[in-house]
């Protein structure tokens, strides 16, 4: 899941500041799960930007729509008969959608809502953690399905680094050593002999530093 965050009043205000009516857009997508861009978050942000617009003396005309997604064209076709009824479109989808939605319509003004962390999961209620750096060739398996690209913080394949300490990164105490719950888990299950394989170096190619990826299934592809 793609984790996100609102970013602050202050800057989106900012944003919309010459406007004076916008589109404010969800997503029923990830932002919905780690509660920052759905229904209910459109209709908080609305009021409260309009509460402040108000007493600026500058009302503003907000109409809130939420999508199934933003990354789809077939849901951002649905904006296709109203999105020039405004003078800017905000979107509260992750950083993927207002690219959709501004390569869709290129004679709109989009600006994002929010601002897209990493890709992870709830821990607890109310907390989510990265798990996944997509890398795009995925090796956890050789770590008990625990990623040291993304939850090292130097991202080590071979090993923790000697700044690790009770467990802990040297980063910050809050920050568990994935490397150490690694080998904790290799001993208890008498393994350890795994991570003393050696393997080949880990291709790189198919993460970022390539360009901007691509996937293509073609049975998919008319």
């Amino acid at each position: 899941m793609i984790i996100a965050d609102r970013k602050p009043l202050e800057e989106i205000q900012e944003m919309v500041k010459p406007y004076e009516k916008i589109l404010l857009v969800g997503c029923k997508g990830c932002v919905t799960v780690c509660n920052v861009g759905g229904l209910k978050e459109v209709q908080v942000l609305a009021s409260i930007l309009r509460i402040a617009r108000k007493k600026d003396g500058r009302p503003l005309e907000i109409e809130e729509k939420v999508l199934e997604r933003q990354c789809d064209p077939e849901y951002v076709e649905q904006l296709r008969d109203t999105y020039d009824q405004y003078d800017a479109v905000l979107s509260m989808a992750c950083g993927v959608g207002p690219q959709f939605l501004s390569e869709a319509y290129p004679d709109q003004r989009f600006f994002p809502a929010v601002n897209t962390k990493f890709m992870g999961g709830a821990v607890q209620h109310g907390i989510w953690e990265e798990r996944c750096a997509g890398c795009g060739t995925c090796v956890i398996h050789f770590y008990d399905g625990l990623c040291p690209i993304a939850r090292c913080s130097k991202s080590l394949l071979h090993g923790p680094c000697g700044g690790s300490a009770d467990g802990k990164c040297e980063v910050s105490k809050d920050i568990e050593c994935i490397w150490d719950k690694i080998v904790r888990k290799k001993m208890e299950q008498d393994r350890l002999e795994d991570l003393r394989v050696l393997r080949a170096t880990k291709d790189w190619r198919t993460a970022r530093d390539g360009g901007p990826r691509r996937s293509i299934r073609e049975e998919l592809v008319k």
